[in-house]
């Protein structure tokens, strides 16, 4: 089999995205300081460091009675410890000082332990005599119901790595730290064209042989989703000039490039030609053992990673989903985890038999079904160019190069949309 630059040997889409990733090296977006809460979403570009332990001081776990651990042992309910009450801790004071010999203080969840208590006794464990006589009827031991300073983060750790991607909760450990601010890799700028001579904008009314720019929009949500800037420039008629005017002028404010239309062989296919033309080093695959997609291209143009997207809406987001992520991640410095990537993937028995051909990687959409024997997917199968695929679908699982189908009742698993 001939991949669409006449040479021999369709390219799967793992060496497809390895000859990308490789031709884009060290490439990252701009570093920029932003404020912690608007880090969501982005990349550290520098490992966030605790200036200080966290927490700062011993606080109780629970409210009860702050104590000395030994002023305890050996307490039961039929013999009692008994502790003088020496004052109260609220909460949002310092604890400032020494607690004696045979004491207690009250303190709340939270609340700061004095000098040499070491142990909190829980309230249902003690029994108030007189407002200052104290039975404890349970002994605790050294550094029971209390979290120790330093226990969560200790001074010049690192909390949240470069590479990792900002969630909320690294987000709240950072704020606990005093941190207001974080460096960040900029979000990647992607900009969008949209190729046709038939294509025109959503609110205009498609004559016959016309159709409203779906895929466009399709991108910009799947950029979105991945971490990305979409922008969408437009749409340019199948004309070499014009849209090789659109590439070249979407290269100096974007971090890559998606055209939508324009791959496959025929008159109308310039896509190709514009990447070659522009090169450095231009096309780095025509054409993919990849069903539906076959016709994508791919290829680097002065780092800029530019994307030939299939015109049929499924096929769009199935290349989208193999490569738009990785390159975006890429680019951002993500570094990701086998965590990461197995976020929304649940296995389901298949509902029916599906073949395939062998010598593609055919990617299926389902719809997920909870039956009483557990969760199943049923496969949607329709031609690429049907929106109603995309909108059904529930996720995708895939058909690997040369298996020949998979049939009914097998495990399969299931990337959801």
């Amino acid at each position: 089999m001939k991949d669409m630059l006449g040479r021999e040997g369709v390219m799967t889409s793992e060496k497809a995205l390895e000859l990308l990733l490789g031709n884009l090296a060290e490439k990252k977006t701009k570093k920029r300081a932003v404020r912690i809460g608007e880090s969501l979403g982005m990349v550290c570009a520098e490992d966030i460091v605790a200036a200080e332990d966290l927490p700062a001081f011993a606080r109780s776990t629970v409210d009860g009675y702050a104590v000395r651990a030994e002023d305890t042992f050996g307490a039961t309910e039929t013999m009692p410890a008994y502790l003088t009450l020496s004052r109260e801790i609220f909460m949002g004071e310092p604890a400032d000082f020494i607690l004696p010999d045979d004491t207690a203080a009250k303190i709340p969840t939270g609340g700061m332990l004095p000098g040499l208590a070491d142990a909190v006794v829980m309230f249902e464990h003690v029994q108030v005599i007189d407002g200052r006589m104290l039975e404890v009827m349970k002994a605790v031991a050294p550094g029971e119901n209390v979290i120790q300073a330093g226990a969560d983060l200790k001074c010049n750790e690192v909390v949240v790595s470069r590479g990792h991607r900002m969630r909320p909760a690294d987000i709240g450990a950072s704020a606990g730290l005093g941190v207001t601010e974080v460096m960040v890799f900029g979000r990647p700028v992607v900009s969008i064209i949209s190729t046709g001579d038939e294509i025109v904008p959503p609110e205009q009314r498609p004559s016959l042989g016309q159709i409203r720019d779906t895929n466009s929009y399709v991108i910009a949500g799947m950029v979105t989703e991945a971490g990305g800037v979409p922008i969408r420039k437009g749409i340019f008629r199948d004309d070499y000039t014009v849209i090789r005017d659109a590439v070249e002028d979407a290269m100096k404010d974007s971090d890559a490039i998606a055209v939508s239309g324009g791959t496959s062989v025929g008159t109308k296919d310039m896509i190709a030609r514009i990447i070659e033309d522009i090169g450095n080093p231009g096309i780095l695959f025509h054409g993919l053992s990849l069903k539906p997609g076959k016709p994508m291209i791919g290829g680097v143009m002065n780092s800029i990673p530019v994307f030939g997207l299939p015109g049929h809406p499924a096929a769009v987001s199935v290349c989208l989903d193999i490569f738009m992520r990785p390159i975006l991640n890429a680019l951002c410095g993500f570094e990701e985890r086998r965590a990461d990537k197995l976020k929304g993937v649940v296995l389901a028995r298949l509902s029916r038999n599906v073949s395939s051909s062998q010598g593609r990687e055919e990617h299926i959409r389902a719809v997920l079904e909870e039956r009483e024997d557990g969760l199943w997917a049923v496969p949607l199968l329709g031609k690429s160019g049907l929106i109603r695929t995309l909108v059904h679908a529930d996720g995708i699982f895939v058909i690997p190069v040369n298996v020949n189908g998979i049939e009914k009742g097998e495990t399969v698993e299931v990337r959801l949309s």
